[in-house]
């Protein structure tokens, strides 16, 4: 068999491992939405036992019950997914690495399954509901950056740009990254504090406010950053520019849920404006989260460091 030949079944194996990774990672993000429509509807206990649903597998969806047994439909569904795309790793991928990644994954959502299970079982005990929401945000990272690994845009790139000056995008993508992640967890945890028809907890508040401003400062200087440096290479400029504007809807959202969520206290049910910018608000926010993901892991595969004091001596 000719080297041309080879070339192109290997590029359709990787197509076909990157296509599966990306509905993985699409099927994630519902899974996100799927969750945040059970807190915002108050449905978290809507359903009693676990894991089947009143004693079924398949309940009679109404009211509440369509939100909570709903969301877990679609958890069992990524569940089956992610076992799907570990094993289509280990038998199409051949980097070890990426194998172990597809593991991890498993991994990750049978523990998150797990934790699902245990809120309903301890009633929604909040350090539970905001692992549960930490977790998801971690399995979410990792399917994307799987599919990012087996996009062919990612084996096609090559390491050509050399940083000398200032502070490495490298280390602005992880810090941005990192308080993005904080920022989720912070907001999944003040949603699980209060009913519907409470008021949300002070503390929580101010520090999910607070963490708004550093996430925006950081992933400005960050998109700024890339964006006046490389400003030729669409492979980095297109993830940061979209973040940027992801970003600005998502400040948006987040004065409209607080808005809305601040009159829900003085409404005789979790009324369907509030419900819809709040969902949008945690979707908005994880698509912040997997676009920067996206241009991190850009900045990593053709950026190196390369220090002026090295360039001096190699010239001399």
């Amino acid at each position: 068999m000719s080297r041309s030949k080879i070339g192109n079944q290997k590029s359709k194996m990787s197509r076909g491992v990157h296509r599966f990774a990306l509905l993985v990672a699409v099927a994630t993000f519902f899974l996100i939405i799927a969750g945040a429509n059970v807190t915002s509807h108050d449905a978290g206990l809507a359903v009693p036992d676990w894991p089947l649903s009143f004693g079924k597998f398949f309940p009679q969806m109404v009211g509440n019950v369509f939100w909570e047994h709903g969301h877990r439909m679609i958890a069992a569904t990524v569940g089956l997914l992610t076992i799907v795309l570990a094993i289509y790793l280990q038998l199409r991928e051949p980097r070890r690495w990426l194998k172990r990644l597809g593991w991890i994954a498993l991994g990750l959502v049978i523990v998150q399954g797990l934790l699902g299970g245990l809120t309903v079982k301890l009633l929604l005990p909040l350090w539970v509901s905001a692992a549960h929401a930490t977790l998801a945000q971690l399995f979410f990272l990792t399917t994307v950056s799987i599919a990012v690994f087996t996009s062919q845009s990612w084996t096609n790139a090559e390491p050509k740009i050399f940083e000398a000056d200032g502070v490495s995008p490298r280390t602005l993508c992880i810090a941005s990254l990192a308080l993005i992640l904080v920022q989720l967890v912070l907001g999944a945890t003040l949603r699980h504090s209060a009913f519907w028809n409470e008021l949300l907890p002070t503390g929580l508040l101010v520090a999910h406010i607070t963490g708004a401003i550093v996430v925006t400062l950081a992933l400005g200087v960050t998109t700024s950053a890339v964006l006046l440096r490389h400003r030729e290479d669409k492979f980095l400029t297109r993830p940061a520019i979209v973040a940027l504007g992801l970003l600005f809807v998502q400040l948006m959202l987040g004065i409209a849920a607080y808005v809305t969520r601040a009159r829900s206290p003085y409404q005789p049910q979790p009324l369907n404006p509030m419900i819809a910018v709040t969902v949008a608000h945690v979707a908005c926010g994880a698509l912040v989260f997997a676009a920067t993901i996206l241009l991190t892991l850009r900045v990593f595969r053709v950026l190196r460091v390369e220090k002026r004091t090295v360039g001096v001596l190699a010239t001399a």
